[in-house]
């Protein structure tokens, strides 16, 4: 059973295969992905690693949680399903959205 992994406090330089590489010492890593700005593509300090079973899992957070990678004390421990949040809104939207970009006033 694959077991899903957040890793918070990376160095802004880890990459997925660094990440992968230093969890695979404590068993079989499924997945290891550093989450990226979708903008600048620069990390966002956070990520997820997916270990193939439960005694990896349990095994790389105690070997890793409040431990040093890369420079930087890392959080390790397991990951929560994503919350429902509600839509964003700009400071143009008042009402219902319309061709013309929002909800301005008239003309």
């Amino acid at each position: 059973m694959v077991k899903k992994l957040y890793v918070g406090g990376l160095a802004y330089a880890t990459t997925d295969e660094s990440l992968g590489a230093a969890f695979a010492q404590a068993g079989t890593v499924v997945s290891a992905i550093v989450i990226k700005d979708k903008f600048s593509g620069q990390s966002k300090g956070f990520g997820f690693v997916e270990m193939d079973s439960e005694e990896s899992f349990a095994k790389a957070i105690e070997m890793y949680d409040g431990k040093e990678l890369e420079g930087r004390t890392i959080k390790v421990n397991e990951a929560k399903p994503m919350e429902d949040r509600p839509p964003r809104r700009d400071n143009f939207s008042r009402g219902p959205r319309n061709d013309f970009g929002g909800n301005r006033g008239g003309y």
